[in-house]
């Protein structure tokens, strides 16, 4: 009976205080941000809002905040303590209505937990918004204001407060609104924009003007493989690089000078996966037909994109769907299907394709480092390249193959050690760290200890590629910033390209330098992207303030990468928007996409894509300069300032 009695009285605690808050008068706070501000917000008193909350957190696991935000956009929400001011990210679905969220407090206390790549580290799905793990973590004790700010406010949004409340148990979220968020379409219901769609017969009228558009693809330049027809060199039938008069270039089967204008995630219906609909079914209006946009192997999703699909095709619409994705990317200028990109669409062989092997994925419980220790290791590996390689040894159309995206240990190599040794399993990895750490348990060998294990991993993963498909590239790692010398000394010999993913106003031109003079390879950029708030959606890594900036952005973004003489390959994040009501994963839900879930292309997005094509050779070749005008008021999606503007 006594181990009951601690959880029993905790939980008489939480309804205790929930009933002294309901009993007292609530005050409900608006925060009006300023759009001329870099960062605009408030701080509040949790007394004036809900009156009788203690100011010691230890014992509980949640606070629920029930508020209504006027934007989609990502805004920080944070607690000051005994110990200072403690924040997190919070990205709310549910924009213009009111909406419970219960936030874990352990992603205040401590560092998050350990995961394969960095967006499943720091993105923690919730039912009706997500959060992105940052800032400073500690106790929460002493807890007596809540701050909320915003970095960039997109046209002078706001929130409004009413109730700050602690639980024990998770008491889940809820959507507060009878008007249901999501339309018959899958678009967001709570709002509107030029071009929304409103009737299936507008949409209909947009798709037939869509389909007869005459697709001319003379202005790119274009061989059958995407390389420009006016530069040829040795040819050897399949895509290699080359570095020609200080320049890196790929070079296509048919010994065109090529650059990879891509695009990442390139599948058709996509943008409008529902998941984890039982949790909130209210959120959507109507849900697919069930023989249309229902996975069966996940029964409790629907995907409204598919269903678009089929209302734009009919019974043929996975073939119809597939040959349009072919079409844009004709008309577009784009000669790449990047990363994480459909089979199927890959199957046409009809464009260029890079790939990622995922077999060989490294363990999650480690931030994505593989154990080479383990007896099995190098027969384990050497059968999984042989079966992700082998069958495209002979296809012209890959250009190579990712071994990595975003390794999370990467600059985190001393806590790393520490997950390891704090591991209850005495695997190979943690014994042979125990015993290179008996010589001596410094910072620096412990870096040590990881890079040699590195080492290992990509020594052995090179070595069984290039047995089974020696006609390919090694793509390299998509690293989520460009690390320091001794993993570049590493990549040196071991890539045929080094990869990176870079979200940012343009690509760093120095860090781009470093790679050209320490290890001389050429280089690709895996994913970078821009978004806005318009559509219900968060606004992407990298915000700007309409769809037209999007276009600007890219442009601006993307010209000034192939202008680098390193530079061969620009992946843009993603095919189609990411979903409304988020991605199973991981929660987000960005409005990143060329495509939005209605398949219909973003104008802006598109025929900036084709203007940078068009231009890209003689940009990449130093006759034409890159596209020079920046967007407006873009930001990143970096902790902001320690400052506050109000």
């Amino acid at each position: 009976m006594k181990k009951y009695r601690i959880p029993f009285l905790l939980i008489l605690f939480t309804i205790c205080i929930a009933l002294i808050n309901f009993g007292c008068a609530q005050k409900t706070v608006k925060i009006k941000f300023d759009s001329t501000k870099e960062v605009s917000g408030a701080k509040f008193a949790i007394k004036d809002i809900s009156p009788g909350l203690p100011r010691d957190w230890d014992i509980y696991n949640y606070v629920v905040l029930e508020f209504k935000s006027s934007t989609p956009q990502r805004f920080q929400v944070g607690f000051t303590t005994e110990t200072g001011y403690n924040e997190l990210r919070v990205m709310s679905y549910t924009a213009n209505g009111w909406n419970k969220l219960a936030i874990p407090l352990r992603f205040y206390r401590a560092l998050p937990d350990a995961n394969r790549d960095l967006a499943a580290t720091f993105n923690q799905p919730r039912y009706t918004g997500w959060i992105n793990l940052g800032g400073k973590r500690g106790p929460l004790r002493g807890v007596d204001s809540i701050g909320i700010r915003m970095m960039v406010p997109i046209n002078d949004p706001s929130i409004e407060l009413r109730s700050v409340s602690l639980s024990v148990e998770d008491p889940g979220d809820l959507y507060m609104e009878a008007t249901p968020l999501v339309d018959e379409f899958g678009q967001w219901n709570l709002g509107s924009w030029d071009g929304k769609v409103n009737t299936l017969e507008q949409l209909t009228g947009e798709w037939k003007k869509e389909d007869a558009e005459i697709i001319s693809t003379k202005d790119y330049n274009y061989s059958k493989f995407g390389g420009y027809l006016n530069t040829k060199t040795k040819s050897t039938g399949f895509f290699r690089t080359e570095k020609i008069n200080g320049r890196w270039w790929f070079i296509d089967p048919e010994g065109y000078l090529f650059l990879s204008v891509g695009v990442d995630c390139v599948s058709p219906g996509g943008g409008g996966n529902a998941v984890n609909i039982d949790k909130r079914r209210n959120l959507f209006k109507v849900l697919p037909p069930e023989n249309f946009g229902f996975n069966p192997a996940r029964p409790n999703s629907a995907n409204f994109g598919t269903w678009n699909l089929y209302r734009r095709y009919g019974e043929d619409y996975q073939v119809k769907s597939r040959e349009n994705v072919i079409n844009r990317m004709d008309k577009w200028g784009l000669n790449t299907i990047a990363n994480w990109s459909s089979a199927d669409v890959i199957k046409l062989n009809k464009k260029a394709f890079m790939i990622q092997i995922r077999t060989i994925g490294g363990d999650a419980g480690v931030m994505g480092l593989t154990d080479v220790y383990a007896p099995d290791f190098s027969a384990r590996m050497d059968a999984a390249c042989k079966t992700a390689v082998e069958q495209y040894k002979d296809n012209q159309w890959l250009i190579g193959y990712f071994l990595g995206n975003e390794p999370s240990w990467v600059d985190q190599e001393p806590r790393l050690c520490d997950i390891i040794l704090a591991m209850k399993e005495d695997k190979p990895l943690k014994k042979e760290l125990q015993k290179f750490l008996a010589a001596g348990d410094t910072p620096e060998r412990r870096k040590e200890f990881i890079f040699n294990t590195f080492r290992i991993f990509i020594e052995s993963v090179n070595k069984s590629i290039k047995h089974y498909d020696p006609n390919h590239l090694n793509l390299g790692m998509r690293f989520g910033h460009i690390p320091g010398d001794e993993i570049l000394a590493i990549c040196k010999s071991m890539f045929d390209v080094f990869s990176f993913n870079s979200y940012d106003l343009s690509p760093n031109e120095e860090l781009m330098n470093k790679i050209s003079t320490k290890i001389d390879l050429p280089m690709i950029i895996g994913e970078y992207h821009f978004g806005t708030v318009d559509r219900g959606m968060a606004q992407s890594l990298w915000q700007v303030n309409s769809q037209q900036e999007r276009g600007v952005a890219y442009r601006y973004y993307t010209e000034r990468a192939f202008s680098h003489p390193g530079l061969i390959g620009a992946a843009y994040f993603q095919w189609s928007d990411q979903d409304l009501t988020g991605r199973g994963n991981d929660g987000e839900n960005y409005n990143c996409g060329l495509v939005d879930v209605t398949d219909r292309p973003y104008k802006f997005q598109v025929e900036a894509m084709m203007e940078t094509a068009k231009n890209a050779y003689k940009i990449h070749l130093g006759e034409t300069k890159p596209y020079n005008q920046m967007p407006v008021k873009a930001r990143s999606h970096r902790a902001i300032p320690d400052l506050w503007n109000k």
